[in-house]
């Protein structure tokens, strides 16, 4: 599977991911011939409003959505949005590749996470879990070998099939030997850690709803898709009794392996807690206690680790690495807990932003070379695997 090339040469991998948010395509340029891979570029690339219609929709079950063009049914619909996020991808790959002159000869392969639309692990002998975002079309449309569908195998093999990128963050943020732990906190639509200790396995999980929730409450009351830098968050006040009572959702109770998605937590699923409430909110009031929830949630997950001190440095990465009141309050959280230094992954030369995308690159790279994708002690597999499906160009 491998491709051409000349000793000392660059080994470009591209990554695409889209998140559980549905924001925008994140596509990365990873060199792995240094000791460490290296970023050589980023590009966001603009979904358009019918396809981020249509992968919401199928995220979110929804069936009040607008059939576009010739479409019958929901079926229908899965394949053109299928399409569309494939050609979406090619078109992102161009201008990545155009940006730094580099040829798509040069690229070993794309990494594509493809669109989340159904996640169902807790279905224990009827679980799975379906990406879409057609990994031949990327093929055909960018002359570049294409790795995808990395879940699933995880899955058969009896893991949670998420999250997939621990393994994938101790290679971009390798523990420093003789040191602590160091936590990698992802902050997209849905919150999950990675746990990286000198000389042993990685650990993580998903901590609970980041993004998904927080997006969406604020698009629904103020019609913009975010709340940037959680300004209206922060003109807000946590209602203590709201947010205990969300925190009584059994899934934070839950130990690894565990991973959620919008099939949990979702406005209905928010909904009912807030009706429950004896007296109106403010919905400002409720933004502000999502963004505590994620906060929390995700401080207390790290708990374990930061309480016996030897935790030295929170490395935020994800959209909500940009959210200034977020990270604030994630900061408190930790420091409430242990002396562990919190920071974006700016600080290790990798945008937040560029995080998973680079990661997906890693699975790329991993599926060619033959070697493991996946963490077991993460996920919960029957072993390590090798993840994905190639398809070349």
């Amino acid at each position: 599977m491998d491709r051409p090339g000349r000793p000392g040469d660059a080994e470009y991998f591209i990554g695409a991911m889209t998140g559980t948010s549905i924001d925008g395509l994140d596509l990365c340029l990873v060199d792995f011939v240094p000791c460490r891979p290296r970023l050589v570029a980023h590009h966001l690339q603009p979904l358009g409003p019918e396809l981020t219609q249509m992968l919401r929709a199928l995220a979110t079950a929804s069936t009040a959505y607008p059939l576009p063009g010739k479409a019958h049914d929901n079926i229908d619909l899965l394949g053109m949005a299928d399409r569309a996020l494939a050609e979406a991808t090619a078109a992102g790959v161009r201008v990545l590749l155009e940006r730094t002159g580099i040829g798509p000869d040069r690229v070993h392969a794309i990494g594509s996470h493809g669109q989340t639309v159904r996640h169902r692990p807790a279905w224990e002998e009827r679980s799975f879990t379906l990406q879409i975002g057609d990994p031949s079309r990327i093929a055909e449309l960018t002359g570049i070998p294409v790795a995808a569908d990395f879940r699933r195998r995880d899955l058969a093999a009896g893991g949670q099939g998420a999250p997939l990128v621990p393994k994938a963050h101790a290679a971009l943020f390798p523990p420093v030997p003789d040191s602590g732990a160091t936590i990698v906190v992802n902050l997209g639509g849905i919150a999950n850690l990675s746990i990286l200790e000198p000389d042993r396995e990685p650990q993580g999980f998903d901590t609970g709803p980041a993004n998904t929730l927080l997006d969406a409450w604020h698009s629904r009351h103020r019609g913009q898709p975010f709340d940037a830098d959680g300004a209206w968050a922060a003109s807000g006040r946590c209602n203590d009794a709201l947010l205990d009572r969300l925190l009584t959702d059994p899934y934070f109770a839950l130990g690894p392996p565990k991973s959620t998605g919008p099939e949990h937590f979702n406005l209905d699923w928010l909904a009912r807690h807030v009706e429950a409430m004896p007296d109106e909110l403010a919905a400002e009031d409720v933004q502000a206690t999502l963004l505590e929830l994620t906060a929390v949630a995700a401080a207390r997950a790290m708990g374990p680790w930061l309480a016996d001190g030897g935790t030295t440095e929170v490395i935020v990465c994800g959209g909500g690495a940009r959210n200034t009141r977020l990270l604030e309050r994630l900061e408190a959280q930790v420091e409430s807990m242990g002396r562990a230094r919190v920071a974006t992954s700016d600080r290790h030369g990798i945008p937040p932003e560029s995080v998973e995308g680079a990661a997906f690159a890693w699975l790329a790279r991993q599926l060619l070379r033959g070697e493991p994708g996946n963490a077991p002690a993460v996920t919960g597999a029957r072993g390590p695997r090798i993840l994905g499906g190639w398809y070349p160009a």
